[in-house]
């Protein structure tokens, strides 16, 4: 009899503390299976690219479009957001290796880039040809960059991009081929702009209004964007959990209007998305 009372006695108590861990448990369930197991987003950024992100220069925290959305995401997907600051050039290593969970940091959605990364789409962008204001009336249409020194980040495809365009718009019409400069960021760009090291040069189209509210309306656009292209979040094929979540919780912003109210915040209203869009397949 004390051996059968023992037994019930230890039963109850083992089924006790199974009842109590799943309970302990089962609300954080549903923030760790996105992420692979963790209840914590881990998001590669560079904060060098406003409005998209960068550092607050009166607090030095990190700001910006992308950190707005990243936060806003996390609270759809009942996870923690953790940034960890790289450079851009690591960013695509350090997701496939796992070492961040996803790339949301202004980074264009390229082909060549789908076969190890799968994209979120949430801004339509393109790269623009702009100058000094001082020099706009040299620029009246866009092929009067042929024959320039024209800068560019050689850490994004905008070096390229500007290359196809010169051989489209000014080799085959039988005019000087732009120089293709490649710099260190568009900050570097800028600067050898204002140094008249370079004629003129490119980033994003959307970025450079707000880059105009910082530096007193600097600089003058050539032309609109020479091409089409969408900024992505970017996540690891083999993360499909979290591809979905990503994707769902995105969904959720765009339906309730924090999507909307994010973009107005930071004047990037004309670029909105209007759908869930991934790997620039609308």
């Amino acid at each position: 009899m004390i051996d059968s009372l023992f037994r019930r006695t230890v039963g109850c108590f083992m089924f006790g503390a199974m009842t109590l861990a799943v309970t302990l448990t089962a609300p954080f369930a549903h923030a760790q299976t996105p992420v692979g197991g963790k209840g914590t987003l881990t998001a590669a950024i560079v904060p060098n690219y406003p409005p998209f992100e960068y550092k607050d220069p009166a607090t030095d925290e990190l700001t910006g479009f992308d950190v707005d959305l990243g936060q806003a995401l996390a609270a759809k997907m009942g996870v923690k957001l953790k940034w960890e600051e790289t450079s851009f050039d690591q960013m695509m290593s350090a997701l496939t290796t796992h070492r961040v969970d996803a790339i949301l940091s202004g980074m264009t959605d390229l082909p060549a880039r789908r076969e190890s990364v799968n994209f979120l789409d949430y801004i339509k962008t393109g790269p623009q040809f702009y100058t000094l204001k001082a020099r706009g009336g040299e620029y009246a249409q866009m092929d009067a960059v042929c024959g320039k020194r024209v800068g560019s980040s050689r850490r994004t495809s905008f070096p390229d991009d500007t290359k196809h365009w010169s051989d489209e718009h000014c080799v085959k019409a039988g005019k000087p081929a732009i120089v293709v400069v490649g710099t260190d960021g568009s900050a570097d760009a800028r600067l050898q702009l204002r140094q008249g090291r370079l004629d003129a040069a490119v980033q994003g189209g959307e970025t450079l209004p707000y880059q105009n509210t910082l530096e007193k309306d600097a600089y003058a656009p050539i032309g609109q964007p020479f091409l089409l292209q969408y900024t992505a979040i970017g996540m690891a094929k083999d993360n499909a959990a979290l591809s979905d979540a990503m994707t769902q919780a995105f969904g959720k912003l765009l339906a309730d209007g924090t999507y909307k109210k994010i973009l107005t915040k930071w004047g990037l209203q004309d670029h909105a998305v209007t759908k869930v869009v991934i790997n620039s397949q609308e």
